[in-house]
């Protein structure tokens, strides 16, 4: 049985152009299950910001552009406030996860089972057309890179992941861009931290991806993704 009560968890969502999709997104995390939704501004230059607080959420402005950027400024916030979260829970803000599913997501952490999370697309369904053929890829070269290289067994890089913010904030993460996500997950292999995955689905985001939806977003993101996990091999 899940003891929400014992825990206080917290959202982060770096934001970049998403005005028609992070209102869905907030207002789609189970209620009562979390006790506040931070939604990072990262340099938009629509109405992101004014549709997350609409929506209820609490809004960070990071002008400098960077996904890895505006993690870390959701995860400054976390520390800088009166009490600080148990858990803190990473998801995108282009609605192509499902932001009910946070329930099983928090579930083996909350359960003592496990210090990090990740939703994995792969175990779960995956929407036709969802992720490209050089995410796919690069998924699958990623994650058989982090076996070989750090002796860990990951099946994505989802970026929707719970973990406990001690063990966050011990990982002292750095990277500002594109290698967030690989950057985490092999960082918790060294440290020895209890790891799981959960089957999450996925769909169509909303709108255009600024990643892989561009030649150069893809190859950028595939080179930092490589190049993270070798830095700290």
């Amino acid at each position: 049985m899940l003891s929400y009560i014992l825990y206080s968890i917290l959202v982060i969502i770096p934001a970049f152009n998403e005005e028609n999709s992070v209102g869905n997104v907030i207002r789609e995390i189970p209620v009562g299950l979390v006790d506040e939704v931070v939604v990072v501004n990262n340099n938009s230059n629509d109405q992101t910001a004014v549709e997350a607080a609409r929506a209820g959420a609490t809004v960070l402005n990071e002008p400098i552009q960077g996904y890895g950027r505006a993690c870390l400024a959701g995860i400054t916030y976390a520390h800088n406030r009166q009490q600080k979260p148990d858990v803190v829970v990473f998801i995108d803000a282009d609605y192509s996860d499902f932001p009910n599913e946070m329930t099983q997501v928090v579930a083996p952490i909350l359960n003592d089972e496990a210090d990090m999370v990740i939703g994995s697309r792969a175990l779960g369904n995956r929407q036709r057309g969802s992720m490209t053929p050089q995410q796919l890829v690069g998924n699958w070269l990623a994650t058989t890179l982090l076996r070989w290289l750090y002796g860990v067994h990951y099946t994505d890089l989802g970026p929707f992941r719970a973990i406990r913010f001690d063990k966050l904030l011990a990982l002292n993460m750095r990277d500002t861009t594109y290698g967030w996500t690989v950057e985490m997950q092999l960082k918790a292999a060294k440290q020895g931290l209890r790891i799981t995955e959960v089957p999450v689905n996925y769909r169509k985001r909303i709108g255009f991806s600024k990643i892989s939806g561009t030649v150069k977003g893809t190859v950028l993101a595939g080179y930092k993704i490589i190049t993270t996990i070798f830095k700290y091999w």
